[in-house]
Protein backbone atom coordinates (compact mmCIF):
# COMPACT_ATOMS: atom_id res chain seq x y z
CA UNK A 1 0.00 0.00 0.00
CA UNK A 2 1.34 3.44 -0.93
CA UNK A 3 1.63 6.13 1.71
CA UNK A 4 0.81 9.81 2.21
CA UNK A 5 3.83 11.48 3.78
CA UNK A 6 3.23 14.32 6.23
CA UNK A 7 5.29 16.47 8.59
CA UNK A 8 4.42 18.57 11.63
CA UNK A 9 5.69 22.06 12.40
CA UNK A 10 5.44 22.42 16.18
CA UNK A 11 4.70 19.82 18.81
CA UNK A 12 2.77 21.72 21.41
CA UNK A 13 -0.85 21.02 22.31
CA UNK A 14 -2.13 21.21 18.73
CA UNK A 15 0.77 19.32 17.17
CA UNK A 16 0.35 16.52 19.69
CA UNK A 17 -3.35 16.41 18.92
CA UNK A 18 -2.68 15.96 15.20
CA UNK A 19 -0.16 13.20 15.86
CA UNK A 20 -2.54 11.41 18.23
CA UNK A 21 -5.47 11.73 15.82
CA UNK A 22 -3.47 10.21 12.97
CA UNK A 23 -2.14 7.42 15.19
CA UNK A 24 -5.46 6.43 16.78
CA UNK A 25 -7.49 6.70 13.57
CA UNK A 26 -5.04 5.16 11.12
CA UNK A 27 -7.48 2.38 10.13
CA UNK A 28 -10.18 4.93 9.36
CA UNK A 29 -7.74 7.02 7.32
CA UNK A 30 -6.72 3.94 5.31
CA UNK A 31 -10.37 3.14 4.69
CA UNK A 32 -11.16 6.63 3.42
CA UNK A 33 -7.96 7.37 1.52
CA UNK A 34 -6.87 3.90 0.50
CA UNK A 35 -3.40 4.79 1.77
CA UNK A 36 -1.48 4.85 5.02
CA UNK A 37 -0.66 8.26 6.51
CA UNK A 38 2.93 8.46 7.75
CA UNK A 39 4.31 11.22 9.97
CA UNK A 40 7.87 11.50 8.68
CA UNK A 41 9.20 14.40 10.72
CA UNK A 42 8.44 16.95 13.43
CA UNK A 43 9.97 20.42 13.58
CA UNK A 44 10.64 21.62 17.15
CA UNK A 45 12.19 24.73 18.68
CA UNK A 46 13.80 23.43 21.90
CA UNK A 47 15.74 20.15 21.44
CA UNK A 48 16.35 19.81 25.19
CA UNK A 49 12.68 19.45 26.03
CA UNK A 50 11.43 15.90 26.57
CA UNK A 51 8.73 14.77 24.15
CA UNK A 52 6.93 11.54 23.47
CA UNK A 53 7.62 11.10 19.75
CA UNK A 54 8.04 7.75 18.00
CA UNK A 55 11.60 6.71 17.16
CA UNK A 56 10.70 6.30 13.48
CA UNK A 57 9.91 10.02 13.23
CA UNK A 58 12.73 12.45 12.47
CA UNK A 59 12.80 15.25 15.07
CA UNK A 60 14.61 18.37 13.87
CA UNK A 61 15.11 22.07 14.53
CA UNK A 62 15.95 22.81 10.88
CA UNK A 63 13.04 23.48 8.51
CA UNK A 64 15.20 22.52 5.54
CA UNK A 65 15.15 18.94 6.87
CA UNK A 66 11.36 19.05 6.45
CA UNK A 67 11.55 20.28 2.87
CA UNK A 68 14.16 17.62 2.05
CA UNK A 69 11.80 14.74 2.91
CA UNK A 70 11.31 12.66 -0.27
CA UNK A 71 7.77 12.74 -1.66
CA UNK A 72 6.44 14.97 1.12
CA UNK A 73 2.72 15.53 0.52
CA UNK A 74 1.39 17.69 3.38
CA UNK A 75 2.71 19.92 6.16
CA UNK A 76 0.65 20.48 9.33
CA UNK A 77 1.61 23.88 10.78
CA UNK A 78 0.93 24.44 14.49
CA UNK A 79 3.37 27.19 15.46
CA UNK A 80 2.37 30.31 17.40
CA UNK A 81 2.97 33.73 15.83
CA UNK A 82 3.30 35.20 12.37
CA UNK A 83 6.93 34.22 11.89
CA UNK A 84 8.58 31.92 11.08
CA UNK A 85 5.25 30.30 10.12
CA UNK A 86 4.58 32.53 7.13
CA UNK A 87 8.06 32.01 5.73
CA UNK A 88 7.91 28.24 6.24
CA UNK A 89 4.51 27.91 4.56
CA UNK A 90 5.57 30.11 1.65
CA UNK A 91 8.58 27.86 1.05
CA UNK A 92 6.39 24.76 1.32
CA UNK A 93 3.97 26.11 -1.29
CA UNK A 94 6.83 26.98 -3.62
CA UNK A 95 8.02 23.37 -3.36
CA UNK A 96 4.52 22.04 -4.14
CA UNK A 97 3.61 20.78 -0.68
CA UNK A 98 0.01 21.11 0.54
CA UNK A 99 -0.42 22.85 3.92
CA UNK A 100 -2.86 22.67 6.82
CA UNK A 101 -2.58 25.41 9.46
CA UNK A 102 -4.06 26.24 12.86
CA UNK A 103 -2.24 29.59 13.16
CA UNK A 104 -4.97 32.23 13.34
CA UNK A 105 -2.77 35.32 13.84
CA UNK A 106 -0.56 34.45 10.87
CA UNK A 107 -3.42 33.40 8.63
CA UNK A 108 -5.54 36.47 9.38
CA UNK A 109 -2.68 38.64 8.11
CA UNK A 110 -1.17 36.48 5.39
CA UNK A 111 -4.01 34.11 4.48
CA UNK A 112 -5.14 35.93 1.32
CA UNK A 113 -1.54 36.05 0.08
CA UNK A 114 -0.89 32.37 0.86
CA UNK A 115 -4.14 31.32 -0.82
CA UNK A 116 -3.21 33.25 -3.97
CA UNK A 117 0.27 31.73 -4.06
CA UNK A 118 -1.19 28.26 -3.53
CA UNK A 119 -3.72 28.77 -6.31
CA UNK A 120 -0.97 29.68 -8.76
CA UNK A 121 0.97 26.56 -7.81
CA UNK A 122 -2.05 24.24 -7.80
CA UNK A 123 -1.62 23.64 -4.05
CA UNK A 124 -4.38 23.34 -1.42
CA UNK A 125 -4.43 25.23 1.88
CA UNK A 126 -6.47 23.94 4.82
CA UNK A 127 -7.28 26.38 7.63
CA UNK A 128 -10.34 24.93 9.40
CA UNK A 129 -8.52 24.83 12.75
CA UNK A 130 -7.80 28.57 12.72
CA UNK A 131 -11.31 29.65 13.68
CA UNK A 132 -13.27 27.54 16.15
CA UNK A 133 -11.34 24.45 17.21
CA UNK A 134 -13.51 21.40 16.63
CA UNK A 135 -16.41 23.25 14.96
CA UNK A 136 -16.32 22.70 11.17
CA UNK A 137 -17.33 26.25 10.30
CA UNK A 138 -14.93 26.76 7.36
CA UNK A 139 -16.15 23.52 5.76
CA UNK A 140 -19.77 24.54 6.37
CA UNK A 141 -19.21 27.91 4.68
CA UNK A 142 -17.51 26.25 1.73
CA UNK A 143 -20.44 23.84 1.41
CA UNK A 144 -23.04 26.61 1.65
CA UNK A 145 -21.25 28.69 -0.95
CA UNK A 146 -22.00 26.16 -3.65
CA UNK A 147 -25.50 27.71 -3.79
CA UNK A 148 -26.09 30.02 -0.83
CA UNK A 149 -24.67 33.48 -0.33
CA UNK A 150 -23.51 34.13 3.24
CA UNK A 151 -24.94 37.44 4.41
CA UNK A 152 -24.27 37.54 8.14
CA UNK A 153 -22.12 35.79 10.76
CA UNK A 154 -22.30 35.87 14.56
CA UNK A 155 -19.97 33.88 16.77
CA UNK A 156 -18.69 33.15 20.25
CA UNK A 157 -15.17 32.60 18.97
CA UNK A 158 -13.04 32.47 22.13
CA UNK A 159 -13.58 29.78 24.74
CA UNK A 160 -11.48 31.51 27.41
CA UNK A 161 -13.54 34.70 27.50
CA UNK A 162 -16.75 32.66 27.43
CA UNK A 163 -15.52 30.57 30.38
CA UNK A 164 -14.69 33.72 32.37
CA UNK A 165 -18.13 35.25 31.74
CA UNK A 166 -19.83 31.97 32.67
CA UNK A 167 -17.92 31.78 35.96
CA UNK A 168 -18.63 35.42 36.80
CA UNK A 169 -22.35 34.95 36.25
CA UNK A 170 -22.85 31.52 37.81
CA UNK A 171 -20.65 32.11 40.87
CA UNK A 172 -20.87 35.88 41.25
CA UNK A 173 -17.11 36.23 40.85
CA UNK A 174 -15.09 39.32 40.08
CA UNK A 175 -13.35 39.36 36.70
CA UNK A 176 -9.85 38.93 38.16
CA UNK A 177 -10.94 35.88 40.18
CA UNK A 178 -12.59 34.21 37.18
CA UNK A 179 -9.49 34.94 35.07
CA UNK A 180 -7.24 33.31 37.67
CA UNK A 181 -9.41 30.15 37.65
CA UNK A 182 -9.20 30.13 33.85
CA UNK A 183 -5.42 30.31 34.04
CA UNK A 184 -5.25 27.55 36.65
CA UNK A 185 -7.29 25.29 34.37
CA UNK A 186 -5.00 26.04 31.44
CA UNK A 187 -7.60 27.90 29.39
CA UNK A 188 -5.91 31.31 29.65
CA UNK A 189 -2.22 32.03 29.10
CA UNK A 190 -0.02 33.76 31.68
CA UNK A 191 -0.53 36.84 29.49
CA UNK A 192 -4.24 36.57 28.66
CA UNK A 193 -4.44 39.74 26.54
CA UNK A 194 -5.22 38.00 23.24
CA UNK A 195 -8.24 36.27 24.77
CA UNK A 196 -9.75 38.82 27.13
CA UNK A 197 -9.18 41.89 24.91
CA UNK A 198 -10.66 40.26 21.82
CA UNK A 199 -7.57 39.89 19.60
CA UNK A 200 -8.02 36.13 19.23
CA UNK A 201 -11.65 36.55 18.15
CA UNK A 202 -10.62 39.46 15.91
CA UNK A 203 -8.20 37.25 13.94
CA UNK A 204 -10.83 34.52 13.60
CA UNK A 205 -13.40 37.05 12.36
CA UNK A 206 -11.04 38.18 9.60
CA UNK A 207 -10.54 34.58 8.47
CA UNK A 208 -14.30 33.99 8.44
CA UNK A 209 -14.76 37.15 6.37
CA UNK A 210 -12.15 36.02 3.85
CA UNK A 211 -13.87 32.64 3.55
CA UNK A 212 -17.49 33.84 3.41
CA UNK A 213 -17.13 37.10 1.48
CA UNK A 214 -13.89 36.57 -0.43
CA UNK A 215 -12.24 39.54 1.27
CA UNK A 216 -11.59 41.13 4.64
CA UNK A 217 -12.91 44.42 5.99
CA UNK A 218 -10.44 47.19 6.76
CA UNK A 219 -8.89 46.09 10.07
CA UNK A 220 -9.13 49.55 11.63
CA UNK A 221 -12.88 49.68 10.95
CA UNK A 222 -13.64 46.63 13.12
CA UNK A 223 -14.72 47.58 16.63
CA UNK A 224 -12.79 45.52 19.17
CA UNK A 225 -13.53 45.61 22.88
CA UNK A 226 -12.57 43.17 25.61
CA UNK A 227 -14.38 41.91 28.69
CA UNK A 228 -12.04 43.13 31.45
CA UNK A 229 -14.29 46.10 32.36
CA UNK A 230 -17.32 43.93 33.13
CA UNK A 231 -18.33 43.44 36.77
CA UNK A 232 -20.32 40.79 38.59
CA UNK A 233 -23.00 43.46 39.14
CA UNK A 234 -23.27 44.06 35.40
CA UNK A 235 -23.86 40.34 34.83
CA UNK A 236 -26.33 40.18 37.73
CA UNK A 237 -28.33 43.07 36.28
CA UNK A 238 -28.41 41.41 32.87
CA UNK A 239 -29.61 38.14 34.39
CA UNK A 240 -32.49 39.97 36.07
CA UNK A 241 -33.63 41.04 32.58
CA UNK A 242 -33.26 37.44 31.28
CA UNK A 243 -30.21 38.56 29.32
CA UNK A 244 -26.63 37.23 29.33
CA UNK A 245 -23.29 38.71 28.39
CA UNK A 246 -21.40 37.00 25.58
CA UNK A 247 -18.17 38.07 23.87
CA UNK A 248 -19.32 37.99 20.26
CA UNK A 249 -17.69 38.57 16.90
CA UNK A 250 -20.09 39.63 14.16
CA UNK A 251 -19.94 40.30 10.42
CA UNK A 252 -22.52 41.55 7.97
CA UNK A 253 -22.60 43.22 4.57
CA UNK A 254 -24.54 46.45 4.29
CA UNK A 255 -26.63 47.75 1.42
CA UNK A 256 -23.60 49.04 -0.49
CA UNK A 257 -21.67 45.78 -0.01
CA UNK A 258 -19.38 47.10 2.73
CA UNK A 259 -18.41 44.55 5.37
CA UNK A 260 -19.17 45.67 8.90
CA UNK A 261 -17.51 43.86 11.79
CA UNK A 262 -17.20 43.98 15.57
CA UNK A 263 -15.81 42.00 18.49
CA UNK A 264 -17.39 43.14 21.73
CA UNK A 265 -19.19 42.09 24.92
CA UNK A 266 -22.85 42.09 24.04
CA UNK A 267 -26.14 40.95 25.55
CA UNK A 268 -28.36 38.17 24.21
CA UNK A 269 -31.98 37.31 24.96
CA UNK A 270 -32.91 33.90 26.35
CA UNK A 271 -34.29 33.07 22.87
CA UNK A 272 -30.91 33.58 21.21
CA UNK A 273 -28.95 30.41 20.28
CA UNK A 274 -25.93 31.76 22.19
CA UNK A 275 -27.79 32.19 25.50
CA UNK A 276 -27.00 28.68 26.77
CA UNK A 277 -23.48 28.41 25.30
CA UNK A 278 -21.37 28.08 28.43
CA UNK A 279 -17.77 27.73 29.61
CA UNK A 280 -15.19 26.96 26.87
CA UNK A 281 -17.78 26.07 24.23
CA UNK A 282 -17.90 28.06 20.99
CA UNK A 283 -20.89 28.77 18.74
CA UNK A 284 -21.31 30.27 15.29
CA UNK A 285 -24.49 31.31 13.46
CA UNK A 286 -24.49 31.81 9.71
CA UNK A 287 -27.20 33.37 7.56
CA UNK A 288 -27.49 31.90 4.06
CA UNK A 289 -29.55 33.44 1.28
CA UNK A 290 -31.58 30.23 0.92
CA UNK A 291 -31.08 28.11 4.02
CA UNK A 292 -31.64 30.88 6.57
CA UNK A 293 -29.85 30.45 9.90
CA UNK A 294 -27.47 27.60 10.67
CA UNK A 295 -25.93 27.42 14.16
CA UNK A 296 -22.89 25.29 14.95
CA UNK A 297 -21.81 24.54 18.53
CA UNK A 298 -18.84 22.65 19.90
CA UNK A 299 -15.48 22.78 21.65
CA UNK A 300 -13.51 25.83 20.59
CA UNK A 301 -10.08 24.66 21.63
CA UNK A 302 -8.09 21.79 23.07
CA UNK A 303 -5.67 19.15 21.84
CA UNK A 304 -8.08 16.68 20.29
CA UNK A 305 -10.79 19.06 18.97
CA UNK A 306 -8.18 21.18 17.17
CA UNK A 307 -6.24 18.11 16.07
CA UNK A 308 -9.50 16.67 14.75
CA UNK A 309 -10.17 19.85 12.75
CA UNK A 310 -6.72 19.69 11.16
CA UNK A 311 -7.02 16.01 10.23
CA UNK A 312 -10.52 16.50 8.80
CA UNK A 313 -9.11 19.43 6.82
CA UNK A 314 -6.32 17.15 5.62
CA UNK A 315 -8.88 14.62 4.39
CA UNK A 316 -10.82 17.27 2.47
CA UNK A 317 -7.58 18.53 1.00
CA UNK A 318 -6.45 15.09 -0.17
CA UNK A 319 -9.90 14.30 -1.55
CA UNK A 320 -9.97 17.74 -3.25
CA UNK A 321 -13.34 18.71 -1.81
CA UNK A 322 -12.47 22.40 -1.41
CA UNK A 323 -14.25 25.18 -3.27
CA UNK A 324 -12.85 28.62 -4.02
CA UNK A 325 -13.58 31.49 -1.67
CA UNK A 326 -16.69 33.51 -2.40
CA UNK A 327 -16.66 36.63 -4.53
CA UNK A 328 -20.19 37.98 -4.47
CA UNK A 329 -22.28 41.07 -3.91
CA UNK A 330 -25.47 41.88 -2.06
CA UNK A 331 -28.41 43.59 -3.72
CA UNK A 332 -29.44 46.75 -1.93
CA UNK A 333 -33.03 45.70 -1.41
CA UNK A 334 -31.94 42.55 0.42
CA UNK A 335 -30.36 44.40 3.37
CA UNK A 336 -32.79 46.15 5.71
CA UNK A 337 -31.45 48.46 8.42
CA UNK A 338 -33.26 48.06 11.74
CA UNK A 339 -34.93 51.22 13.01
CA UNK A 340 -35.33 50.09 16.64
CA UNK A 341 -32.61 48.73 18.93
CA UNK A 342 -32.32 47.62 22.55
CA UNK A 343 -29.65 48.34 25.17
CA UNK A 344 -29.00 48.08 28.87
CA UNK A 345 -27.67 51.36 30.28
CA UNK A 346 -25.76 51.74 33.52
CA UNK A 347 -26.21 55.15 35.14
CA UNK A 348 -25.37 56.63 38.51
CA UNK A 349 -28.18 56.65 41.05
CA UNK A 350 -27.76 60.40 41.41
CA UNK A 351 -28.12 61.12 37.68
CA UNK A 352 -31.13 63.16 36.57
CA UNK A 353 -32.17 60.49 34.10
CA UNK A 354 -35.82 61.56 34.18
CA UNK A 355 -34.90 64.29 31.67
CA UNK A 356 -33.87 61.88 28.88
CA UNK A 357 -35.40 58.51 29.78
CA UNK A 358 -38.77 59.34 28.11
CA UNK A 359 -36.88 59.41 24.79
CA UNK A 360 -36.73 55.61 25.04
CA UNK A 361 -39.21 52.83 25.72
CA UNK A 362 -38.43 51.61 29.24
CA UNK A 363 -38.73 47.82 29.37
CA UNK A 364 -37.25 47.12 32.82
CA UNK A 365 -34.92 48.48 35.50
CA UNK A 366 -32.98 47.36 38.56
CA UNK A 367 -30.79 49.15 41.10
CA UNK A 368 -27.60 47.49 42.38
CA UNK A 369 -25.44 49.41 44.85
CA UNK A 370 -24.94 52.95 43.54
CA UNK A 371 -25.97 52.22 39.96
CA UNK A 372 -29.26 51.98 38.14
CA UNK A 373 -29.48 49.56 35.21
CA UNK A 374 -32.23 50.32 32.70
CA UNK A 375 -33.34 48.08 29.85
CA UNK A 376 -34.51 50.37 27.02
CA UNK A 377 -35.53 50.33 23.38
CA UNK A 378 -35.20 53.16 20.88
CA UNK A 379 -33.40 54.62 17.91
CA UNK A 380 -29.62 54.42 17.54
CA UNK A 381 -29.43 58.14 16.81
CA UNK A 382 -31.15 58.90 20.13
CA UNK A 383 -28.62 56.86 22.09
CA UNK A 384 -25.64 58.34 20.24
CA UNK A 385 -26.87 61.85 21.03
CA UNK A 386 -27.32 60.91 24.72
CA UNK A 387 -23.82 59.47 25.02
CA UNK A 388 -22.27 62.60 23.51
CA UNK A 389 -23.60 64.69 26.41
CA UNK A 390 -23.47 61.97 29.12
CA UNK A 391 -20.18 60.18 28.52
CA UNK A 392 -20.25 58.50 31.96
CA UNK A 393 -23.23 56.33 30.91
CA UNK A 394 -22.30 52.81 29.89
CA UNK A 395 -24.45 51.29 27.15
CA UNK A 396 -24.36 47.62 26.11
CA UNK A 397 -26.33 46.63 23.00
CA UNK A 398 -28.56 43.57 22.77
CA UNK A 399 -27.73 41.31 19.85
CA UNK A 400 -30.63 40.47 17.58
CA UNK A 401 -30.59 36.85 16.59
CA UNK A 402 -30.38 35.87 12.95
CA UNK A 403 -33.88 34.74 11.89
CA UNK A 404 -34.21 30.97 11.64
CA UNK A 405 -35.77 31.23 8.19
CA UNK A 406 -35.58 33.86 5.48
CA UNK A 407 -38.74 35.72 4.59
CA UNK A 408 -40.48 34.51 1.44
CA UNK A 409 -40.46 37.26 -1.16
CA UNK A 410 -43.86 38.56 -2.15
CA UNK A 411 -44.97 37.17 -5.48
CA UNK A 412 -42.58 34.23 -5.38
CA UNK A 413 -44.10 31.11 -6.90
CA UNK A 414 -43.06 27.63 -7.89
CA UNK A 415 -44.18 26.51 -11.33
Amino acid sequence: MSTINVALLGFGTVGQGVCEAIDTHQDRLKEVLGKEVKVRAVLIKDPTKERSIGTSINVTTDFQDILDIPDLDVIFEAIVGEEPSYTYLTEAIEKGVHIVTANKAMFAKYGPELLEKAKRKGISVGFEATTAGGIPVIGSIRQLLKVNEIRQIQGILNGTSNFILSQMRKRGLAFDTALKISQEKGYAEADPTNDIEGYDAFYKLLILSQTAFGRQPDWKNIRRKGISDLTAEWLQAAESFRLRFKHVGSLRRDSVDHIQGAVEPILVHDTHPFYSVEDVENAISLKGSLVGRITLLGPGAGKLPTGSAMVEDFLSLIERKYTDSAVSTVNAEEVVEESSHQWVLRIRETDEYQNWLPSFILKDRIQLDDYLYVFVEGRKETLESLLQTHDHIQAVPILKEIPLENEVKAGAAVS
